[in-house]
């Protein structure tokens, strides 16, 4: 079982959840009413999803993935984040490293890293796919120093036994804490393994699976964004 690649979602990345930046018209600044003031409009700030198809929500409408269901949180919160579905189908690590340049030449505030189930799949080296996610995360600190991590924790088959399982798993704290990272410990909770939440392949999320993906990372978002 592969995550199949898909040209479409990765076009999507540019304009599906983009936004304009606007400075505040000279109207944000006039009376209401007597006494009160309009705040000036905050400058949006972008989350960066850099993942995988369970990123780029696989074989669904782009709205019904779990990026874009985080976005209609944002809004309801009226925070000033726009999220950035960088996601794409079938990236190992490797790939990701190749790609990061070109997904960094946009500002970023918040980096969500979600990759690694595709070297799973392919049974890679636990130690070659953690140096290519530490070179991701040194090429976004090296260009945006301030900007907030979050690395997204994933699970191997069980088939390649126990002792690449557990090295693979404690693959992602370790990366999030040499990295001072923020961890959302395992993408898939509650989801992963459930028929009625997955796609006929059993390995990518349908939309109820998402919206559960959403809530997941959205716990760990969260407490990375200025409220």
């Amino acid at each position: 079982m592969r995550l199949i690649p898909s040209a479409l979602l990765l076009a999507s990345f540019f304009f599906l959840f983009s936004c304009k930046n606007e400075a505040p018209s000279a109207q944000n600044n006039t009376q209401t009413t007597a006494g009160e003031t309009q705040k000036p409009e905050l400058k949006r700030k972008n989350i960066v999803f850099f993942g995988t198809s369970l990123t780029a929500a696989y074989q669904l409408a782009p709205e019904q993935g779990f990026t874009a269901l985080i976005q209609k949180k944002i809004d309801s919160l009226n925070l000033p984040y726009t999220c950035v579905n960088a996601g794409l189908s079938g990236e190992t690590t490797a790939d990701g490293k190749n790609r990061v340049d070109w997904v960094l030449q946009q500002p970023v505030d918040v980096f969500v890293l979600e990759l690694g189930a595709n070297d799973a799949l392919r049974g890679l080296p636990v130690d070659v796919s953690k140096n290519n996610l530490q070179i991701i995360l040194d090429k976004v600190k090296a260009k945006y120093p301030d900007c907030k991590i979050v690395v997204v924790g994933m699970m191997a088959p069980p088939n390649l036994g126990p002792a690449y399982t557990k090295a693979f798993a404690q693959m992602f704290p370790e990366i999030a804490k040499t990295n001072d990272a923020a961890l959302v410990p395992f993408l898939l909770e509650g989801v992963g393994g459930e028929p009625s939440l997955n796609l006929g392949d059993g390995i990518h999320p349908n939309e109820a699976g998402h919206k559960i993906l959403a809530e997941t990372v959205w716990e760990t978002l969260r407490l990375n964004l200025d409220f």
